[in-house]
């Protein structure tokens, strides 16, 4: 039989880590909250794509963004009315472990 605790941190089916070849995309309703290199335990403070709205998704060889969210071998593409950051494709989408989920900033 499996042991289950109940989970009461903060809510973790909010939360998506879209996986690439080098980097985690920690992405909470669709706002990046936390980037981090795939080999390294450390979080990147200063990455672009942080705060940032995921606007929509780019087919690997298009050239335009297409709106909802990214499926597995599509780039993400997250954007501001300033700026816009285009990810490498997306190798895996999974959901953070709960001492991940408490890691990240408050809303």
């Amino acid at each position: 039989m499996v042991n289950r605790q109940k989970y009461s941190g903060p809510e973790r089916r909010i939360h998506k880590v879209y996986v690439t070849r080098n980097t985690e995309y920690h992405v909470r309703r669709g706002v990046c909250v936390a980037v981090k290199p795939r080999q390294d335990a450390e979080w990147i403070a200063s990455h672009h794509a942080l705060n940032m709205k995921v606007e929509g998704h780019v087919k690997v060889g298009a050239l335009l963004p297409i709106v909802g969210m990214p499926k597995i071998g599509y780039r993400i593409y997250f954007a501001t009315d300033n700026e816009d950051v285009l990810t490498s494709p997306v190798v895996a989408i999974v959901r953070p472990a709960q001492n991940i989920v408490e890691q990240y900033p408050e809303e």
